[in-house]
Parts: C-alpha cells; structure tokens; sequence
C-alpha cells in the first residue's frame, strides 16, 4: 500500500463534502442513463431459440416462468470447458441472493451458457448455486446476441502473442486460449408485448461490473480494485482462493 496522506478530521471533513457533491452528481446521472435505458426501443424476436432445462426443453418464451421481464446473463461455460469463468464464476455468486428480489419485481433471471446442460448443472452444485441455468448449445442464442466469438474475430488478438492472463485463465476452464475466447460473457434483457418477446438492452466488457458487486465494494477501500500492471487475474473461484 502507498503512504496514506494524513491529515485533520477537519480537514478529512472538508474533503470528504467536496467529494459527496460529485458523488451526488454522479448519482444523478446514473439515473438518467437508467431512465434512458428503459426508453430504448424494443426489437422483436423472431428466431426461435430453444434451451436445455432440467425441466425440460424450452423457448426463449418459456423462459420467461408467467413474468413479463427476462434477464439473461450469458455464462462463459463453452461445450469444451470442464469448468465455469473464474470471473463470471464471481459474479454468479452474488446471483442467489438477487433472483427473489427480481422476481418481485415481475423479472425472471437465468444464466445460459453453451456447454451441456449436465454439466452446467454438476458446476452449480459444485459452487453451491441454485439460480436457474440453461444450455444455448444448440442454437444461435450466444451469437446472436452478443456472446459468442468466431474463430475470424479472434485470430487478429492470438495472433498478437499479447495475451496478458488469458492462457492461464483458459487453463483454469480446461481449455486453450482459443477455445476459452470464443465464449464472451454479456448480459441481455427481454420483455413481453402482446404475447411476443422483444429484447429490450444488452451490455458486456466493463458495463458488466454492475453485477460483480465485490468491485463496487474495492472502490470503497484504500487500496480500491490494485489491479494496475498486474499480468494475472487475481479473481478465483470462490472454493480455489488460498
């Protein structure tokens, strides 16, 4: 940790009101852009895509479970994996406590992910989840919005040799930095309108972070997220850190 500027409480006071007023700004303007995002127009769905359950097979209709809104986030777990992200391993764990307050507010939730779905399954029971997990693996789903990868958009990136923590991140899901990659993570929602669903909004890379709460948390400490010049993802799964 670097040295600490020190000062008063008067002056830690002083500092500290500066700072609310920003954060209050920024408040502000997180509402704004909620607002914003609900005034997105909505797009039909005309594919029909069909899940693997373990209730069965399902439309992307049924996976709505009598709600009016869907919420989707699309777990890197490719059929070549032998286990979960790391780092969509972390969000997930905040999941469970989330689904029943969606769901009061009339918004299903589910993970969905291209590997089997017997081995979604054995992973949930690993890391001790219950939130409703489906496989896409035989369909467009993951491509079609936004969570897949084709073997020519990642060529430009493998072939850079700048892999940075992906090769020991693909080892950790028992796979190669190509198989690991042509799985991305996004998150998707879904309303209904007359009977038909319609996709509603969409967000990966870094607008994921507001469902990996541990890091809004960092930004609260001293140190913060203390990631800056590290060649190697520090997150684990919750069952592999030291």
């Amino acid at each position: 940790m670097t040295a600490p500027r020190t000062g008063t409480r008067e002056q830690y006071d002083a500092a500290r009101q500066e700072l609310l007023k920003r954060e209050k700004e920024l408040t502000r303007a997180s509402d704004e852009l909620a607002r914003a995002r609900r005034e997105l127009p909505w797009v039909p769905v005309e594919k029909d895509y069909r899940f693997e359950t373990s209730e069965g097979p399902k439309t992307l209709l049924e996976l709505f479970d009598g709600r009016a809104q869907l919420m989707i986030y699309h777990f890197m777990f490719g059929a070549a994996y032998t286990a979960g992200c790391p780092v969509c391993s972390s969000a997930a764990d905040t999941f469970n406590g989330a689904v029943p307050h969606l769901n009061a507010r009339d918004v299903t939730f589910a993970c969905v992910s291209r590997a089997p779905l017997e081995k979604l399954l054995a992973y949930e029971r690993r890391m001790g989840w219950t939130f409703p997990w489906v496989s896409a693996g035989g369909s467009d789903f993951n491509a079609d919005f936004g969570a897949a990868y084709t073997e020519q958009d990642l060529k430009p990136f493998l072939d850079s040799g700048e892999l940075g923590p992906i090769p020991a991140m693909a080892a950790a899901c028992g796979t190669d930095p190509a198989g690991y990659l042509i799985e991305r993570p996004a998150l998707n929602t879904f309303a209904l309108a007359g009977g038909v669903v319609h996709h509603t909004y969409s967000t990966t890379a870094r607008g994921l972070e507001v469902i990996m709460g541990y890091y809004g948390m960092l930004d609260r400490v001293p140190q913060g997220r203390n990631e800056a010049g590290e060649r190697d993802m520090w997150i684990r799964r919750h069952d592999e850190y030291q």
